[in-house]
């Protein structure tokens, strides 16, 4: 079941987070630092709306937040898509994907990009086969001290 996040599931939307940055950036950033992560519950609110969750029984098993670009000139933009690690591949990530580019719709946004590392092939193909497409934008953020590049995504939503 996708719904829209509450207070209450802050800190299972922290864990998600924590474990698939523990899974998918291991070959990328120092595993001392990813290990070390710890879950500290924020904030759900975000510029537009709240992030959408994945619920499984009971359990928060994934999260997409989406909303207005933070690019200059931009019109929506996909924040944020995690999944549990052990829920790969199983369809949560793209019941996720198509949640969140509805509620870009439903937000008036025609056009959406996002930002992924560039040395992260599970997630790029991932967005491939959603239709997303490289524009060849690229630039380095800096995540525990490493300057790590990311490449920009896009897709047109209408």
């Amino acid at each position: 079941m996708i719904r829209q996040a509450t207070p209450d599931d802050a800190e299972a939307v922290a864990e998600v987070q924590v474990r698939s940055w523990q899974a998918a950036y291991d070959h990328v950033l120092p595993r001392d630092r990813l290990v070390s992560l710890s879950v500290v519950a924020g904030s759900l609110t975000k510029k537009n709306s709240p992030p959408l969750v994945a619920q499984v029984d009971e359990e928060i098993v994934g999260f997409v937040a989406v909303g207005s670009s933070r690019d200059a000139g931009g019109d929506g933009e996909l924040y944020a898509i995690y999944v549990r690690p052990e829920r790969w591949g199983t369809g949560v990530g793209r019941a996720l994907i198509e949640a969140g580019e509805a509620r870009l719709r439903q937000l008036g946004h025609g056009h959406a990009s996002l930002w992924v590392l560039e040395d992260n092939p599970r997630a790029r193909g991932f967005y491939e086969a959603a239709g997303w497409s490289t524009d060849g934008t690229t630039r380095p953020i800096e995540i525990f001290g490493i300057l790590v590049p990311e490449i920009r995504y896009e897709k047109k939503l209408a």
